[in-house]
């Protein structure tokens, strides 16, 4: 087997291995999630790949995961390199990120366009100050790029978690350090309105790690005050909609969310750094379901930075320092 493939995979002719082998992380689930929130069997998951390492199809502590239409994973870990897989986990390509010695991007995101071929990546260069833009096939495109330059003003930023873009083709970039903000650019890259700030308050961040927009409501997994707010952007000023959650290990409660998937049916996915699980909400809070535990068994996790899921309705989640993914179905 060569470093590219995946190191294990599942069958159905396999599933009574799997639920045997997941037998321990779902007891410890069972003994840490209070409450009549089900916790998913540790069986759902029906794939496991990576390992750790430098060399193609290995990963050193991935911190980031999008997906595109075409169901091919784009993943950037602690050595600036950005792979790409197929839903199954073999290997398609890879390029480096421009500079590394400063730190490594934490968010990826695919601004689509009119077709598959003209989507694109969207990095979030953390410790560059800067949105980076690429091709799908890994071509840089520096006209596109927006900051570079760290500030507390317009179109300069401290860390930067996160870039997406919206139907319109505008941006909006998530920072944490000094500024705790984000800021919304037009499709040309020019500032337009910037919110948030530093604090515990509402509409205020600590460490806006995750952003994702889906029917005019940009989400935002606020991390480090432990929950989500939500901004209805439909006009020119983002209005703000809610906030729910707080720091804990019960179901609703999160520690450390640092990321999120909006679904189809309007609830919520969030992926937590601190209680390492995924929790299923609806999309005012309501917790539905958890999957995931601590540890190193299928179905346990060890620090997880993100997730996505698929068009077969799967989550693909990032087990950072396991060195893996995961894919499983959704929790429910």
């Amino acid at each position: 087997m060569n470093d590219a493939e995946p190191i294990f995979h599942t069958t159905a002719s396999r599933r009574s291995l799997l639920k045997h082998a997941a037998a321990g992380s779902l007891a410890l689930l069972s003994a840490t999630v209070g409450g009549c929130v089900p916790a998913t069997d540790a069986s759902q998951t029906d794939l496991v790949w990576g390992r750790r390492g430098q060399s193609s199809g290995r990963f050193l502590k991935p911190r980031a995961i999008t997906i595109d239409r075409r169901d091919q994973l784009y993943i950037v870990d602690t050595t600036g390199r950005i792979q790409v897989f197929d839903r199954d986990g073999n290997w398609l390509r890879e390029w480096r990120t421009p500079e590394t010695k400063n730190g490594r991007p934490t968010g990826l995101a695919i601004q689509f366009g009119d077709s598959p071929d003209h989507d694109l990546l969207l990095v979030a260069d953390t410790h560059y100050y800067r949105m980076l833009v690429f091709s799908l096939d890994g071509k840089r495109l520096p006209e596109r790029e927006i900051g570079g330059t760290a500030g507390h003003n317009p179109g300069e930023f401290a860390f930067v978690t996160e870039a997406v873009a919206d139907t319109n083709g505008c941006y909006y970039i998530g920072e944490y350090g000094d500024s705790d903000r984000i800021q919304k650019f037009d499709p040309d890259g020019r500032f337009i309105t910037q919110w948030g700030g530093t604090g515990r308050e509402v509409e205020k961040f600590v460490r806006p790690q995750s952003l994702a927009i889906a029917n005019d409501v940009l989400w935002v997994a606020d991390a480090c005050n432990h929950r989500i707010q939500r901004y209805d952007i439909s006009g020119d000023e983002p209005r703000w909609m809610d906030v729910w959650g707080e720091q804990g290990i019960e179901p609703g409660q999160f520690h450390y969310p640092y990321d999120l998937v909006v679904l189809d049916d309007g609830g919520v996915l969030v992926c937590e750094y601190g209680n390492q699980r995924i929790q299923r909400l609806t999309a005012d809070g309501k917790p539905l379901a958890i999957w995931g535990s601590p540890g190193f068994e299928i179905g346990q996790l060890y620090q997880p930075w993100g997730m996505v899921v698929d068009s077969y309705k799967q989550m693909h989640v990032l087990d950072s320092n396991n060195h893996r993914v995961q894919r499983a179905w959704l929790p429910s």
